[in-house]
């Protein structure tokens, strides 16, 4: 619909579409996932170094070991001939491609694998990040929930101002917000009979874990989490609100809490299933989310969380990162917004979704583009069938260089059996 974001490369099935072009060229989403998938490609993870720095040893203690056949053969008193045809079987045999196409290949085929899934990686660090993790951390709010929210239902103060007034100064605040909350209160005011537009707001602030507000007609107005001090007709309302497992805001003028807003979300259809093969792959889901405890405690029950964070600010959920980690656990956050952003940094793992916000998706090191919670059990289990796959096929490589390498020296390899093994070798790890 009008105002939704378009990415590169989406295909129109019919009608006009009028769209402006925010980003172009290198700052598209689409040279963002070409650019994401080749750097994960050319990056090295650390078994890889690990390859790499045994590669540079391997190469001279082949040549000392050729160099040893030599002398020992014609130190033998055998021909010529035979002994540089065993020296040239060593070298031929010992060449370290299988051993350098171990790790890269299988790298390659993971990310780009991971592409087809929807899951893109910063690097092969961000696989084995996923392969090791055994704590995850969900946000709910565009994560666990569709993110597509509606307006349930307005509640105002009686001796206030009319209800569809403070629903438009609540609208006019959020119209610049991103959160999905801000987006629901905005679409529901449109839909609102009203005389003209929606009012200029100025100084315009959104606060992560707190709200949005601004100065319409020279009166501050504020869209906010639930605080303390509500009058009783709100109190009522923030009861039928959490029964009803709905978010709740209040609208707060000049100071004066004058209306209470609940908005409904639905759970993802692949949550369920995305939180079940998690926790059988021996992950345990934790929800945290700036909500209050009612309806976070109700999307949990729906999921089977048993453990829930609820009214976090984002420095809430940095320190509750903190301390799992603390705790000797592998932790990876799930997340969308801005207020995640403080804890996807400070994770083992970050994982946005890629219908998140940006500095979200900045933040974290492995990005569900489709925003399908599901593909995180994906993601987990191809990071540790890849990493499965390296170190299988590292140990093939070391195995096959220690059997055939004594035997091209005792002269039972010529050069040819020796290539032939050697480009075997090759094609195995391939």
């Amino acid at each position: 619909g009008p105002g939704e974001r378009v990415t590169g490369g989406a295909v129109n099935m019919g009608g006009r579409l009028l769209v402006r072009a925010t980003s172009v060229g290198a700052d598209t989403q689409l040279a963002r996932i070409a650019r994401s998938v080749a750097d994960a490609q050319a990056g090295k993870a650390r078994v890889q170094r690990l390859a790499d720095s045994v590669a540079g040893v391997f190469v001279p203690v082949v040549l000392a070991l050729a160099v040893t056949t030599l002398g020992f053969w014609l130190g033998a008193g055998a021909g010529v001939q035979a002994a540089v045809t065993a020296c040239v079987a060593v070298l031929v045999v010992a060449c370290p491609c299988a051993l350098g196409l171990a790790t890269p290949t299988a790298l390659l085929a993971a990310t780009g694998r991971g592409a087809q899934l929807g899951v893109l990686v910063t690097g092969p660090r961000a696989l084995e990040g996923l392969r090791h993790i055994d704590t995850v951390v969900l946000d709910k709010t565009g994560t666990l929930t569709s993110g597509h929210m509606s307006v349930a239902a307005v509640t105002s103060v009686p001796d206030g101002p009319a209800r569809d007034e403070v629903l438009r100064l609540a609208a006019a605040v959020e119209d610049a917000s991103e959160h999905p909350v801000g987006r629901a209160i905005t679409a529901h005011a449109a839909r609102v009979p009203a005389d003209g537009t929606l009012p200029a707001v100025r100084h315009f602030e959104a606060i992560p874990g707190f709200g949005v507000r601004g100065r319409v007609a020279e009166r501050l107005v504020e869209v906010r989490t639930v605080t303390a001090d509500l009058p009783d007709v709100l109190v009522d309302a923030l009861r039928s609100a959490e029964e009803a497992a709905h978010t709740a805001v209040q609208v707060r003028v000049d100071g004066a809490p004058l209306a209470l807003i609940a908005v409904g979300d639905v759970v993802r259809a692949g949550s369920y299933r995305a939180v079940d093969r998690l926790r059988r792959l021996g992950v345990r889901p934790v929800l945290a989310t700036g909500d209050r405890e009612a309806p976070a405690r109700a999307v949990a029950a729906r999921l089977a969380i048993g453990t829930v964070h609820a009214a976090c600010s984002p420095e809430d959920k940095a320190a509750l990162v903190a301390a799992l980690r603390a705790e000797g656990h592998r932790v990876a956050v799930v997340g969308d917004g801005v207020n995640d952003a403080a804890a996807l940094a400070s994770a083992d793992l970050g994982i946005a979704m890629g219908a998140g916000t940006d500095v979200a998706i900045v933040a974290a090191d492995v990005t569900l583009v489709r925003g399908d919670i599901e593909a995180l059990a994906d993601a987990v289990r191809l990071a540790r069938a890849t990493l499965a796959t390296i170190r299988t096929n590292l140990v093939w490589a070391f195995g096959y260089n220690v059997v055939t390498v004594p035997l091209a020296m005792v002269g039972l390899l010529d050069p040819m059996l020796a290539a032939a093994a050697m480009s075997v070798s090759s094609v195995l790890v391939v």
